[in-house]
């Protein structure tokens, strides 16, 4: 019984984090609602006036990115502004012939009487962060706007943002992402769901409330007095937006989010680019964990309240793990629970955990609706992308999970850029992506392996106990099989 009760403590302890993270979500849920009623008062620039009209300066840190530099740059010079107030900065650490070619047509540009630079680094000391920092240092603007390579801005989109910093207190506006490819596959739609409820749930619900909100790396403007303020960008952690982000909020700064604002992007169409996002990320969400939680508990400006949403902010990354030991001990747990019928009570009270799935669902349906509209037609086409991005998202959890433990003890690893391809249409093919990794993630066996595992819990289901089967769990197992096998599968035949 000794291992049973361990597997119980750990399986109770997983399932009570998630539910915490559950209330969290429906509390922003609240905010949500909420802010939807506040009526827009931020004090803004006036652009009918030219001494209004400041300065800014758009980075483009971009890192072997051929097939989307000319699209990229040929958006970015149709930026509705005033050419002498306006200053783009190409921030290229490539190392292939994408270098060139956007040397080329930076300096067409440069005919134009546009003022865009080409800065260049000898290395990538800092990635991203470093790039950023390096180019800091010459940046003409009082505020800097950055677009990641596979961003599409409107032309209007620094009318949009800079007005904003009126507010002398404002530090950063973040908008919210759009998709220029969500129909292209499964795959996408099931990013794009996830991406939908963070830029409209949670970073609303935070930000209506005051709590900590990250600039998401993109498609955001800072204040450079900020940045320098806050100690300037730092390449430390994989998630240098994040960390910079809570380094601001702690000094002060303020961060307007503007949900009305969308900057349409690509999304990551096969599945080892999204791979390398998720790590990215994920990684990066738990070095910032690391690194920022006990400043967070030791500010004494920061409500107890703000304080516990930007916790649980910090840990987003890490429910992957406790979802992945919820699913792994779920098989166990069914035979524990037809083997000892003196522990009835405690699986009728763990039931109650189910409600979980119920909040994520009301919540998920409320930020689905603000983009894509109601209805009954969209609520069952909701209902089935729910079960698609659950089951989905729980097949990355290995994956997710191996990034959060290297992020939590200190494992230092590479910046991997997420891979660009420029497809908007079906008709698109990824196939010939000269920076696509042709080598199998070792995961990958342990991702089959989960799927046959989950198999083997659904066939449980018709065998467990004395009573014909016990089918509480075969849900949730068919929805992992279904995840792990799609992970699996995809991983394998998305090498080509």
């Amino acid at each position: 019984m000794i291992l049973e009760s361990i597997i119980i403590v750990i399986y109770s302890t997983a399932l009570v984090l998630i539910f915490m993270y559950a209330l969290a979500q429906l509390n922003l849920l609240f905010n949500y609602i909420r802010s939807k009623k506040k009526v827009e008062d931020s004090p803004r620039f006036d652009f009918s006036k030219s001494d209004e009209i400041p300065h800014v300066t758009i980075q483009l840190p971009v890192y072997n990115e051929m097939y989307v530099m000319e699209r990229l740059l040929n958006n970015i010079a149709e930026m509705d502004y005033p050419k002498d107030k306006l200053e783009i900065q190409v921030l290229d650490d490539s190392t292939d012939e994408s270098f060139q070619s956007t040397a080329v047509q930076i300096k067409k540009l440069q005919a134009t009487g546009l003022d865009i630079q080409h800065i260049s680094r000898e290395n990538r000391t800092g990635f991203k962060a470093g790039a950023l920092k390096v180019g800091l240092e010459t940046a003409k603007g009082e505020y800097i706007a950055i677009f990641d390579a596979d961003f599409l801005p409107k032309k209007c989109w620094l009318k949009s943002t800079i007005p904003y910093f009126k507010d002398p207190e404002i530090g950063v506006v973040q908008t919210r992402w759009g998709h220029l490819n969500r129909d292209y596959s499964i795959l996408t739609r099931v990013q794009a769901f996830a991406l939908d409820a963070h830029f409209t749930l949670e970073q609303v619900g935070r930000n209506s409330q005051g709590h900590f909100i990250n600039f998401n790396g993109t498609a955001g403007v800072w204040r450079r007095d900020c940045i320098i303020d806050a100690g300037n960008w730092e390449g430390d952690t994989l998630t240098e937006d994040l960390d910079l982000s809570y380094r601001a909020q702690l000094k002060n700064w303020k961060f307007k989010y503007l949900e009305e604002v969308e900057t349409p992007a690509e999304l990551p169409v096969v599945i080892s680019a999204a791979r390398s996002q998720q790590f990215r990320w994920n990684k990066g969400g738990a070095e910032n964990f690391q690194k920022m939680l006990w400043k967070v508990l030791r500010n004494k400006n920061v409500s107890s309240k703000t304080k516990i949403h930007g916790i649980l902010h910090l840990l987003n990354s890490t429910m992957f793990l406790n979802i992945l030991i919820v699913a792994i001990l779920s098989i166990p747990m069914l035979y524990i629970k037809n083997e000892y019928a003196h522990l009835k009570t405690y699986f009728i009270v763990m039931s109650f955990f189910v409600i979980s799935t119920l909040i994520f669902f009301v919540c998920y349906w409320f930020t689905y609706k603000s983009i894509y509209g109601g209805g009954i037609s969209r609520f069952f086409e909701y209902v089935g992308m729910f079960f698609v991005f659950f089951s989905i998202a729980m097949g990355f959890s290995v994956h997710n999970s191996i990034a959060v433990l290297e992020g939590h003890i200190g494992k230092k690893s590479e910046f991997v850029r997420t891979p660009k391809f420029n497809i908007n249409s079906l008709k698109g093919s990824w196939k010939g992506n000269k920076y696509l990794k042709k080598k199998l993630s070792p995961n990958i066996v342990i991702e089959g392996i989960l799927m046959l595992y989950f198999g083997f819990g659904m066939y449980s289901a018709f065998v467990v106990g004395d009573q014909g089967g016990d089918f509480g769990l075969f849900p949730f197992h068919l929805m992992l099989f279904i995840g792990f096998g799609f992970v699996f599968f995809k991983s394998l035949t998305s090498r080509i």
